[in-house]
């Protein structure tokens, strides 16, 4: 199989835009429905500056992630070390840009203050949309590559 220069742009994004959509969102209505999230999944309110529904900007930034995802992937292990691996990126990597450096600038708490709860659910919906980018690149590359 030849390697893609391009793969992560073309692959990246979409992949991490649909896993959003899917791997995310689905884990986010899980926890909802045990009553364990904070909010419900597909919020569809306005978000700032551009107005745009908060599961479409959401869905748009993991597209964003979904690129350093795709250039990291290559290094990751093959095999079942592939998927943790996945799953690690996600959990750790977006989760604490969101609490660290987003939530912040949205005026909240630093940390969401340091919430463990806030943690452990980030941790366990980021994770999802890790395993369903690293699901969605392999198959798009399967195609691409």
């Amino acid at each position: 199989m030849r390697k893609n220069k391009l793969s992560p742009v073309v692959i990246g994004f979409p992949a991490g835009l649909l896993a959003t959509l899917i791997f995310h969102q689905a884990a986010v209505a899980l926890l909802w429905w045990l009553g364990m999230a904070p909010f419900p999944p597909y919020k569809t309110g306005a978000t700032a500056p551009l107005g745009v529904p908060a599961v479409i900007s959401l869905a748009f930034w993991g597209g964003v992630w979904g690129l350093p995802f795709g250039l990291a992937q290559r290094r990751f292990p093959r095999g079942l070390a592939y998927w943790l691996t996945s799953l690690v990126f996600g959990a750790v990597l977006p989760s604490l840009v969101a609490l660290l450096m987003v939530v912040p600038l949205k005026g909240g708490a630093v940390g969401a203050g340091w919430q463990p709860g806030i943690w452990a659910f980030a941790g366990l919906v980021n994770g999802a949309w890790g395993l369903g980018t690293g699901l969605l690149y392999r198959f798009g590359q399967s195609y691409w590559d």
